[in-house]
């Protein structure tokens, strides 16, 4: 445990949300509350972080099923305004899932994409000030379908971010429910089983002048569905990003990039076995020896299995495949992996699986935000957990990074568990028995309250209340407040977010570097690009500028390195996505933000 380590532990989240002025509440469709069916609705919306305005603070951009998104600006000192209406960003009842802050012009300010279910995804330009016009139907990226991740990435090096969009897969019917969303298909999470319900992801790339084409079979990418989440990254250090795309109801994908002319699935020339049932990915250099692993969470084993609460032991093993139905599995189970998964790159194109020796195996796991926490030098992680009705509680994790050794639970040492007050439940929704819910079924059950797993209570008058766990869907790591420490902050489900403060720097002399990125021949935010931090005792930190944290979620922002008890550091080489690279002699002096642009 992390009490009992040499971590820097002794420092504590704490959630200011009412302090912020953040008033942000995400709202579920029907099928995620009283119609409860197991469909994807219930895997959520994310939120995303950049500077829209260009005042040096990160600002916020919450995505919900119904109601709105809402963008919150940041006006420093832990305050934050709504200025959704403002900035063009109101998307009522538009069922949203994904988003992801990307400059696709190159003209110095962050742009959003956004996707939803079944209501058209979005693009957004930025104006210059923090306002936004649709450019959707110019963008020629308005797909209507069953959507869910967003990627920009630079495929081809030729400056401009291209875009993946991944789709889930046909899990809905054409009856609508209130607030206009498709309602879910009675056997939506058997839908891999149906071919003619597969929905491939889609890959646009970037023509300029905000005008993107769908080159997603001219470049053989067409694979399997039911795809919640991707990520890129650089497997075989040829330059080009490759991507690895996860199948939440399946096993996931390696997609090789030739040189940017085509893609090609290489996943068994590098994982035997792969994940089944993922949710969420970040690659990051876990163990500190220069090569970037990947980090993949599973959520859909934990479904079939029942664990008591407080039986931490169970939590942290992999799931007993055996009681998943053989159904789910047309080709058998042989080839796949039931829980996280940590594949540690030894180089040459061999990967590992070390999840369980290094204790990253977590219960009801949604998507990873990868960060150094503590300040450290070690990139710890945070994972967003839990199902909501009609299941217990389950804890969100922080796993601390013990020296690129093992992983230490910490989320009760660091204050993110338990949340404020105790609290595990909230009144999910209501139901009038005596009248417009008459007949529904829980009217009866709650009548038995002791033949259900979730607390219900019915009232003299016929009103029945249906209490829910709650539980967090995604979460981005940042330093919201400015301290030079990382806070983090959540999209709940179907309840307000988390804004949880660190106070680290006010505990402990930290040091850090923040370096932030200018591309000139490469794409101007520089994601793709490799930076390596040099300490002045000799050890190199590796971070890739990926734009990618937490599940459905992206924070783009200056990459941060914790520098432990190092005052500066020796030297920062970095390899741009143009393949440019670049040397800045030390000493650097830490506690500061530096701007590093492309030769």
């Amino acid at each position: 445990m992390a009490a009992q380590s040499r971590l820097v532990h002794d420092f504590r989240f704490t959630d200011r949300r009412q302090a912020s002025g953040i008033t942000f509440v995400n709202r579920v469709v029907d099928d995620a509350g009283k119609a409860y069916k197991l469909a994807h609705y219930d895997h959520g919306s994310g939120l995303c972080a950049a500077d829209v305005d260009g005042d040096g603070l990160p600002d916020l951009y919450f995505l919900t099923q119904l109601g709105t998104n809402e963008l919150w600006k940041n006006l420093g000192g832990g305050r934050f305004v709504d200025i959704t209406t403002r900035a063009g960003l109101a998307m009522p009842d538009q069922i949203a899932v994904g988003c992801a802050f990307a400059d696709i012009d190159n003209d110095g300010d962050p742009d959003l994409f956004v996707t939803t279910v079944r209501h058209g995804n979005r693009l957004f330009e930025n104006l210059g000030d923090g306002t936004f016009r649709d450019i959707t139907a110019q963008a020629g990226v308005g797909y209507v379908g069953h959507s869910s991740g967003v990627v920009f990435f630079d495929y081809d090096g030729d400056g401009l971010l291209d875009l993946l969009v991944t789709n889930v897969g046909v899990f809905t019917s054409n009856v609508r429910g209130p607030g206009g969303y498709y309602v879910g298909l009675s056997d939506a999470f058997f839908g891999h089983l149906h071919p003619e319900r597969s929905e491939a992801s889609i890959l646009y790339h970037n023509l300029g002048g905000n005008r993107f084409k769908d080159v997603t079979r001219e470049l053989g990418l067409v694979g399997p569905s039911w795809s919640g989440e991707a990520t890129a990254v650089d497997v075989n250090d040829d330059g080009f990003p490759d991507l690895y795309i996860l199948d939440m109801q399946g096993g996931s994908h390696l997609w090789l990039n030739e040189s940017g002319k085509r893609f090609r699935d290489a996943t068994a020339e590098y994982f035997p076995k792969t994940p089944w049932g993922a949710m969420g990915v970040k690659a990051f250099d876990f163990d500190g020896d220069g090569r970037i692993d990947i980090f993949v969470t599973s959520m859909h084993p934990d479904m079939w299995v029942n664990i008591p609460p407080g039986d931490w032991a169970a939590e942290g093993r992999k799931d007993d495949s055996s009681r998943v139905s053989g159904r789910m599995f047309p080709k058998g189970k042989a080839g796949f992996l039931f829980g996280n998964e940590l594949f540690a790159n030894r180089g040459g194109g061999r990967f590992e699986e070390v999840s369980d020796s290094v204790g990253v195996e977590t219960y009801w796991p949604w998507g990873p935000s990868v960060d150094d926490l503590n300040a450290d030098g070690w990139d710890d992680i945070f994972i967003a957990a839990g199902m909501n009705f009609p299941y217990r509680y389950g804890i969100n994790s922080v796993l601390l990074n013990d020296g690129g050794r093992r992983f230490l639970p910490s989320e009760f040492v660091v204050g993110v568990e338990p949340r404020a007050g105790g609290a595990t439940q909230q009144v999910w929704f209501t139901l009038e028995c005596r009248g417009a819910d008459a007949g529904h079924p829980l009217c009866e059950a709650c009548a038995h309250p002791e033949s259900l797993q979730v607390e219900c209570r019915l009232d003299g008058a016929g009103q029945l209340t249906m209490m829910g766990a709650l539980g967090t869907r995604s979460a981005i790591a940042l330093d919201l407040d400015g301290d030079g420490d990382l806070d983090l902050v959540t999209n709940e489900f179907n309840a307000g977010p988390q804004v949880l403060i660190s106070d680290l720097a006010q505990r402990h002399p930290i040091h850090f570097l923040k370096v932030r990125l200018r591309g000139t021949r490469s794409n101007r935010d520089g994601l793709g690009a490799q930076v390596t931090v040099a300490l002045p005792a000799g050890r190199r930190m590796l971070k890739v500028r990926d734009g990618k944290s937490g599940y459905l979620s992206q924070s783009d922002l200056p990459l941060y390195f914790g520098l432990g008890d190092a005052d500066h550091v020796g030297a920062i080489e970095l390899r741009w996505p143009s393949g440019r690279r670049q040397s800045v002699a030390g000493p650097i002096k830490a506690d500061q933000t530096i701007d590093l642009v492309e030769p």
